[in-house]
């Protein structure tokens, strides 16, 4: 019999409302943001996903539940689909500031240059967080709500790509879409 392949889907949240006083992990959707979801939610439409895991940060959330609820689709969350941890850092003020340390992060994995987490080690978190996901939905399509870099990690990782501009194509809200069991990359959409 022929191996079955499923899909996996790891999407970034919607563009969140950007309060610079907050940790950006506090974030909620901004109106754009809900707005977005549709757009969202009719690509995601065709791929038919059986489930939506969302990180528990309120942006990835509200991603989660608004999509599921206009495809009718089932949505929880599950722990450790967290964005890669910054919350010691303060807001940048520029665009440039903040890409700057992100390419660092992607530059250097192994050494904590970007927040409290190295890219290692946001790396095999989010991937234990998504082989858990795998396993407990281990036919279909799995849709997991998460974020910019930990997504960009996992993705480059099994499908050696250059991590940077893939991090910079990602939109808010974005989405990849991989073939299980090889996480072979079968297509990146922007939604915007």
């Amino acid at each position: 019999m022929p191996e079955q392949k499923n899909h996996l889907i790891l999407i970034r949240h919607s563009l969140p409302k950007i309060v610079p006083d907050i940790p950006a992990k506090q974030w909620h959707l901004s109106s754009t943001g809900r707005q977005r979801c549709e757009q969202l939610a009719v690509r995601l439409k065709d791929l038919s996903p059986d489930i939506l895991i969302a990180s528990d940060e309120p942006k990835a959330q509200e991603t989660g539940q608004i999509v599921a609820e206009l495809l009718g689709t089932p949505c929880t969350t599950a722990p450790n689909f967290h964005e890669h941890d910054r919350s010691n850092e303060e807001y940048f003020p520029t665009k440039e500031q903040f890409e700057n340390r992100v390419a660092r992060f992607f530059l250097h994995p192994q050494r904590l240059v970007f927040g409290q987490e190295t890219a290692d080690d946001a790396h095999a978190r989010f991937a234990n967080a998504v082989s858990t996901a795998i396993t407990q939905h281990p036919t279909g399509t799995v849709a997991i709500v998460a974020h910019g870099t930990v997504i960009t990690l996992f993705v480059a990782r099994a499908c050696g790509l250059q991590p940077f501009p893939l991090w910079k194509r990602l939109d808010l809200p974005s989405f990849v879409v991989l073939t299980l069991p090889s996480h072979h990359l079968k297509q990146i959409v922007d939604c915007v």
